[in-house]
């Protein structure tokens, strides 16, 4: 998808989370190992639970916005997904699933930043540090949740 507004960008977010989600959940009953198929299953949620959020900012940001065209602010290198969904997750132990779901967290997270970095419209960066902060915390929250299961 190519992005050039910050419609665009909202929606490219979106499908990057339910994407996840779907893979995930489609790689849970797969996985040999019962703490990985538990994480799986959880962070399938978290994901589809994460592209509702994203949705959310879609209805919920003001229309001139998300017109703006943001190409220019674009020199950051697109998200490289490291797994497609041919069941690889179904592959992977405990610890590299959450290795590769951070990650990619963390590519959108520096995504955003560097474009609300760039940003000259004072909405566009509120709206990007909404965004941003969404992301932080989800990131954060998923990094705990994590933690607590990596003891079962």
């Amino acid at each position: 998808m190519e992005i050039k507004t910050f419609s665009d960008l909202i929606d490219w977010t979106r499908q990057l989370h339910g994407h996840l989600a779907k893979c995930l959940a489609h790689c849970a009953s797969k996985n040999e190992e019962e703490r990985a198929r538990l994480l799986l299953d959880y962070l399938a949620e978290h994901e589809g639970k994460m592209e509702k959020m994203v949705s959310a900012f879609e209805t919920q940001a003001e229309s001139k916005v998300m017109k703006t065209y943001i190409y220019d602010y674009l020199s950051h290198q697109p998200i490289k997904s490291h797994r497609t969904c041919d069941a690889p997750y179904a592959e992977l132990g405990f610890d590299d699933i959450c290795q590769e779901v951070f990650d990619y967290h963390q590519q959108i997270i520096e995504l955003y930043r560097d474009i609300e970095a760039r940003a000259d419209i004072p909405e566009a960066k509120a709206l990007l540090g909404s965004l941003l902060a969404m992301e932080e915390h989800e990131a954060m929250r998923l990094s705990r949740q994590t933690g607590r299961m990596s003891g079962i």
